[in-house]
């Protein structure tokens, strides 16, 4: 395809020898070249980073729709910022899904075999 020439709204081109005049519509709609930034509001960077208050619960949700395979903490275990919490398939993909925060496990919300679906909360550390 070679555009041969443009005048107002009227653009010449040719496509595979074949000549073709197309008229645009005269309204345009803005086109926005700033990227949006769109965070995960359960969790912020800086959640992430700063030390729990022993007070707060931390919930780990599914990043994605997926069946949970295997679980590697229960109830009561101590677990640290980066430590595997359990094991889900997603997209035909295994992900290790990671502690956020240093704290206990407070409950385990699901089983092997569940299906969850994106959101849905995993496991809570306090």
């Amino acid at each position: 395809m070679d555009i041969t020439s443009v005048e107002d709204n009227i653009i010449n081109l040719e496509v595979n020898g074949t000549a073709f005049q197309v008229e645009m519509e005269k309204t345009v709609k803005p086109v926005t070249k700033t990227p949006r930034v769109v965070s995960n509001p359960t969790v912020s960077q800086n959640a992430k980073t700063a030390p729990v208050a022993s007070a707060a619960v931390s919930k780990v949700e599914a990043p994605l729709p997926g069946v949970i395979l295997s679980i590697n903490v229960k109830e009561g275990d101590s677990v640290k910022a980066g430590d595997k919490l359990l094991v889900m398939e997603a997209m035909k993909m295994e992900s290790d899904i990671l502690a956020e925060s240093t704290g206990v496990v407070k409950s385990v919300k699901v089983k092997p075999q569940d299906s969850v679906l994106q959101g849905d909360i995993l496991v809570e550390i306090a």
